[in-house]
């Protein structure tokens, strides 16, 4: 996937930290996704006018679940929890591919 920022000092930030590097590019298109997975939660919920622990009684879990969920760092987001949440939301999650940009 390996989505370049668009502003012209985070793309050259990125060609040198990043680079060609295909380890790199896997580890930052990874946080991207989980960066993307917390800021959903975080704004599904702020939209409902929840809190994390109003959200979690909703869901059916802790707060500390959800407070994890919207941690940029946290890479553990499962499609099911996603759901749920946005079930509990009266929303729904819809998932796309998109061809990978060439290098």
């Amino acid at each position: 996937m390996s989505r370049k920022p668009k502003s012209a000092a985070l793309r050259e930030l990125y060609d040198e930290l990043i680079g060609e590097d295909p380890r790199k590019r896997a580890e930052y298109d990874d946080t991207l996704v989980s960066l993307e997975a917390a800021q959903l939660v975080y704004d599904m919920r702020t939209a409902a006018g929840l809190s994390q622990r109003e959200l979690a009684k909703r869901v059916g879990t802790t707060a500390s679940v959800i407070c994890r969920l919207e941690d940029a760092d946290y890479h553990g987001h499962t499609l099911a929890l996603l759901n749920r949440i946005a079930s509990a939301l009266g929303r729904q999650i819809e998932l796309r591919a998109v061809p990978r940009e060439a290098a």
